[in-house]
């Protein structure tokens, strides 16, 4: 069923080994820089809970499994019908609604990649060093208990000129021996929110095998987040302590990346998928973003609704809303939101079922719009910092609105209209700040350039999954060419 809060609390005070800035964390739920995220995890799951216990026909988080007739989250849901994707889409507005902004890992997103998995089963069942069982054993159960799943992709690398073999065979995660029990992993991989998550799906990086058929790097297996010898190194934070006043997302939606440290680390047999095998790394590869990519536009969308709401208002409570530069560019905010609409609707509408049969989105549509809603960001950025004016940068913090000699003059100088007193201009300009010039928003631009892949890698999904054969034969017939 779906957890309450404080059971996903419970369920990350396990001793797993957590560092932040050096220091060993004792309890991650209430570390200063960890705890606000996680809290914030909390009350969404608070929420799902809350709605499911009321088994309302309305319900947006959640739904009655058909065989269990329990309450399970939306999220999970395996996409049967077109209409799931609608519901997930529904479900992460409710959830960007309640917490003021967006979660880039809710969860969805990387079970996405075990639906991938599934579909990829008959191609990977005959394979030598598989354990197919295990993936609708570990679906299951993601769906049943509510686990808060994440992944593993990005390894150190080292030097990308060499092979792993020929540097340091860590600087991507390997299988070195095998137990009775399963098989022990050694390297790294980074990952967000692994030090709150509750587990992860670690596959390989590695795209080009040649002609190698077996490889210690060729492995995918579950680990659990407090694994004996697994270590969890944080990022350096945005900011420390941020004023929720003055950094309104920062301060509860800073999603924290970490080094997973894999010192020996062993994989029982049934957290196993595959291993030692390039054949079923290279299918694992190729299909891995085929549902996790609708989530990622998901969140693109959200951003977007909120880079023209911030720039509207900023424009409109000074009247420079009348303006036809301003209109121009603000149009241009609208077009690139419609456009992740329109990819995500049409991925939707031109859906096919997959070899799981599961409803699959439209794959060139849906990476297309990905492409181009990441290529784009960067732009659309800072055309909502040319709307938002000088005064992101420029204004005061909530302290000094705050102090009795200097609230006269900020009421002065601040105050627009009934609408746009000193604290909602404020309120909006700080808003717009950490949307747009934080360290988080900083942060959260380089996350969505290189989260599924870099652009150079989402224009070769489109290459693969876009069908040449309508394009070729139209122009055949037009040239008037001989096939001969």
């Amino acid at each position: 069923m779906i957890r309450s809060g404080e059971e996903y609390l419970d369920s990350i005070r396990d001793g797993r080994e957590v560092w932040v800035s050096g220091q060993r964390v004792d309890d991650v739920t209430t570390h200063p820089a960890l705890g606000p995220v996680i809290r914030t995890r909390a009350e969404l799951y608070d929420l799902a809970q809350e709605e499911a216990k009321q088994a309302g026909t309305d319900a947006v988080l959640s739904h009655v499994h058909p065989d269990s007739g329990e309450p399970e989250t939306i999220l999970f849901k395996r996409p049967l019908e077109k209409t799931d994707w609608y519901a997930k889409w529904r479900a992460n507005d409710m959830i960007s609604a309640e917490v003021g902004g967006l979660f880039s890992r809710l969860g969805d997103d990387n079970v996405g990649e075990l639906w991938s998995l599934l579909d990829e089963r008959p191609k990977i069942e005959p394979l030598e060093k598989t354990f197919t069982d295990n993936i609708e054993r570990h679906l299951r159960r993601v769906e049943r208990e509510d686990i808060f799943h994440v992944s593993g992709n990005t390894d150190p690398k080292g030097d990308r000129s060499k092979r792993p073999q020929d540097q340091d065979p860590d600087m991507l995660l390997r299988v070195v021996r095998e137990t009775d029990n399963g098989i022990v992993v050694r390297g790294a991989k980074y990952e967000t929110a692994s030090a709150y998550a509750n587990q992860a799906f670690i596959k390989p990086t590695i795209s080009n095998w040649g002609d190698a058929k077996l490889s210690p790097y060729a492995a995918g297996f579950i680990v659990d987040m407090n694994a004996k010898g697994l270590k969890h190194i944080c990022r350096s934070l945005n900011a420390e302590s941020p004023d929720p006043r003055d950094y309104p997302m920062s301060s509860r939606l800073d999603e924290i990346e970490a080094l997973l440290i894999f010192d020996d680390v062993e994989v029982p047999w049934e957290n196993v998928f595959f291993y030692d095998n390039t054949e079923a790394a290279t299918i694992v590869r190729s299909s891995l973003h085929r549902y996790a990519a609708f989530s990622m536009l998901l969140r693109l969308v959200t951003n977007a609704e909120l880079l023209i709401g911030v720039a509207y208002l900023n424009a409109e409570q000074t009247g420079l809303q009348r303006q036809q530069a301003v209109q121009e560019k603000l149009s241009q905010l609208v077009a690139y939101r419609e456009s992740i609409r329109a990819h995500l609707i049409a991925s939707i509408e031109s859906a096919e079922p997959s070899a799981g049969g599961l409803m699959t989105p439209q794959q060139s549509i849906l990476f297309s719009g990905r492409y181009l809603a990441v290529k784009q960001l960067p732009e659309m950025m800072h055309i909502a910092r040319e709307l938002s004016g000088g005064q992101i940068c420029l204004t005061p913090d909530a302290a000094s609105f705050a102090a009795p000699e200097l609230a006269p003059y900020l009421e002065k100088y601040y105050r627009l209209s009934g609408r746009w007193t000193p604290a909602n201009r404020r309120r909006l300009l700080a808003y717009a700040k950490d949307l747009l010039n934080s360290g988080y928003a900083g942060h959260k631009l380089t996350f969505q350039l290189f989260s599924q892949a870099p652009p150079f890698a989402h224009l070769a999904s489109i290459f693969h999954s876009f069908d040449f054969t309508p394009a070729t034969d139209l122009t055949i017939r037009s040239a008037g060419i001989d096939e001969g």
